[in-house]
């Protein structure tokens, strides 16, 4: 069975018979994982090997572990840092910043894939101009030259670890005050100055370094009327076209507030899915997943199907050599160094 156009979330720590059900859905490519699906390591590792008991090829199962504000799993991980700390550092001192940035990268995607998480929507590339609350020290700094290099250090360390990268949020959520969360923001700049900025990071690092992006629910009126989720003006001429991008589109979630005015969980889907993305985020909304899955019936894009493949994780090590309890040492002392050197 193929991976389908689906990314789905879960309820809670284990797999309801309904979900398993879901899961089993040919338009069904992945899992979300939030805070609520994690108690401890061990419960974390049993989740996700049934959850990849279900399909052949398995599922992706994502997450959103960012570090700082932003890390879903805490007891037994290491307590990353927010984006902004290893930009600070990197301002007094670019070796150590960059040596950071490349630990943390490392220390995340090593933590999650022995735990049988793929991939974290992660590396942020949006630039900190100070405006935007739900960016904040999510970014790593507001100049598009030091974002590039924190963050293709960041994803350097992901891939020595077997991780694939997605980038966040396209084409930059940075320059808004609203929270796509609650509200469609509006960026009204035009793309000159869009390109001369955030669009950087993006230019810089989609052809050869990720895998994977991600656009914002945020409109910019000056390029199209549509938000970057769902324009073809983003996602096509630009992201792929301009820029060369040919990994995987991931939607935002769908269930967030500036996806709203696409219309029903359907129609945003399939709108998402028009404009280029390749696979939808479904969260916050179990009871319109079926409903969601009769909109999509038949669809199939065997391009996406292709892409997905690629983003299973590969650990830098072989599952029979796995100890019953990682602990990256080495890893976890950089980066409390590294952060009480600010």
């Amino acid at each position: 069975m193929s991976l389908g156009p689906v990314m789905m979330d879960l309820a809670g720590v284990a797999l309801s018979p309904k979900e398993r059900e879901r899961l089993r859905h040919p338009l069904v490519g992945g899992v979300i994982l939030f805070s609520r699906n994690y108690e401890n390591p061990r419960q974390l590792r049993a989740l996700t090997a049934e959850i990849r008991a279900l399909r052949d090829p398995p599922l992706i199962i994502t997450v959103d572990h960012e570090g700082g504000r932003v890390q879903r799993f805490r007891e037994g991980f290491t307590d990353l840092p927010a984006c902004a700390r290893i930009g600070e550092i990197y301002a007094l001192d670019r070796a150590r910043g960059r040596k950071l940035a490349h630990a943390a990268g490392y220390v995340m995607a090593a933590e999650l894939l022995a735990h049988g998480v793929d991939m974290s929507f992660a590396p942020v590339l949006d630039l900190g101009h100070g405006v935007s609350t739900v960016i904040g020290d999510r970014a790593f700094a507001e100049d598009p030259l030091v974002v590039t290099e924190l963050a293709r250090q960041y994803v350097q360390g992901m891939t020595q670890a077997g991780m694939a990268a997605c980038g966040k949020h396209f084409p930059g959520h940075g320059g808004v005050t609203g929270d796509s969360h609650t509200e469609l923001p509006v960026d009204d700049r035009p793309l000159s100055a869009l390109k001369s900025a955030d669009l950087v990071p993006f230019s810089r690092l989609c052809p050869m370094v990720l895998a994977a992006v991600m656009p914002a629910h945020v409109l910019y009126p000056r390029v199209d009327t549509q938000p970057a989720g769902f324009s073809r003006v983003w996602l096509q001429d630009i992201l792929r076209k301009t820029q060369r991008f040919s990994g995987v589109i991931f939607s935002d979630d769908l269930s967030m507030a500036g996806a709203h005015g696409a219309g029903d969980l359907g129609a945003r889907a399939h709108k998402a899915l028009a404009a280029g993305c390749d696979v939808v985020l479904a969260c916050n909304d179990a009871d319109g997943l079926d409903g969601l899955f009769e909109a999509l019936a038949g669809y199939v894009n065997p391009l996406s199907q292709a892409r997905m493949t690629r983003l299973h994780g590969r650990p830098a090590w072989t599952a029979d050599a796995l100890p019953a309890n990682i602990d990256y040492r080495a890893g976890r002392e950089l980066l409390r160094s590294l952060r009480e050197s600010l």
